[in-house]
């Protein structure tokens, strides 16, 4: 049975190595005041600097009074509804006006019931949440913003596209010729075939777009760890949010470089 150590063993011990018991973990957090209020606030002083100096230098002054019997042309809707207003020339009303934005509600509210990665909370970093931020840029940033930047200074006269470098004509006058799907291209050749009055040219479009989702679970859900910790209900769930979200600028190129008004049309609504 071997000798326990004594006590002069053990200081020696110590005496070899003084500093270890000192050394403490590096921490990795800080308190909220003064660093965070304090960046805060120099942020919230440069930016109300800014809006100062740019609310007088640029000369906004009000408009006469609301004339019933003289509509402004165009008549726009406030800048925050703009983007809504900019919807309505790609989709039907009741899409752009009740269906997509009950969708960003919704999309919203399932986020933390979806979200599975524990990486990142409290903290946001792109290393660790790469597809979360790259959708919010897409969907905040790339559409929303650039709906109301379209509405507010590239819509002019008659609601016409104006690009920078052109002039508002009051009396420039475009033709469109908008078609739906089933009438556009190679595709009027099928004669519009409908079972129980629903067309089959844009059921069968859209059932292949959002396939796309299905087919990308079955393709990468056996070699995806996340997709597996995802599960196929939340998976698709953000598919098919995903997907509806990119529907809108493929929608928006489709209408200006193809005049194509709806992809699907029903009795009931259309897409």
């Amino acid at each position: 049975m071997a000798e326990a150590p004594g006590r002069a063993a053990v200081a020696e011990k110590a005496k070899a190595a003084p500093f270890k018991a000192k050394i403490k973990p590096i921490e990795d957090k800080i308190h909220c005041w003064p660093y965070l209020v304090r960046s805060e606030f120099v942020c919230s002083v440069i930016i109300m600097v800014v809006l100062m100096v740019w609310s007088i230098y640029i000369n906004a002054p009000m408009e006469e009074p609301a004339n019933p019997t003289n509509t402004p042309n165009p008549s726009k809707a406030p800048w925050y509804f703009l983007g809504l207003q900019e919807m309505l020339v790609y989709f039907d009303p009741w899409m752009a006006g009740v269906v997509l934005p009950t969708l960003i509600i919704v999309g919203l509210m399932v986020i933390p019931f979806i979200d599975v990665n524990p990486k990142g909370n409290g903290y946001y970093t792109f290393e660790e949440r790469k597809f979360a931020i790259t959708m919010f840029l897409i969907g905040f940033l790339v559409l929303w913003t650039s709906l109301i930047v379209t509405g507010v200074f590239l819509r002019g006269p008659g609601w016409n596209l104006f690009w920078p470098w052109e002039v508002w004509d009051p009396h420039k006058v475009v033709a469109l010729t908008n078609v739906d799907l089933p009438y556009w291209g190679p595709f009027k050749y099928l004669g519009n075939p409908k079972v129980f009055g629903v067309e089959l040219v844009g059921l069968t479009a859209i059932t292949i777009y959002f396939a796309l989702g299905v087919a990308f679970w079955f393709w990468k859900s056996k070699t995806s760890p996340t997709l597996q910790e995802l599960g196929p209900i939340r998976y698709g769930i953000v598919a098919s949010l995903v997907l509806t979200m990119m529907g809108l600028p493929i929608k928006m190129f489709l209408r200006i470089a193809f005049n194509i008004k709806y992809i699907w049309v029903t009795p009931w609504f259309n897409i």
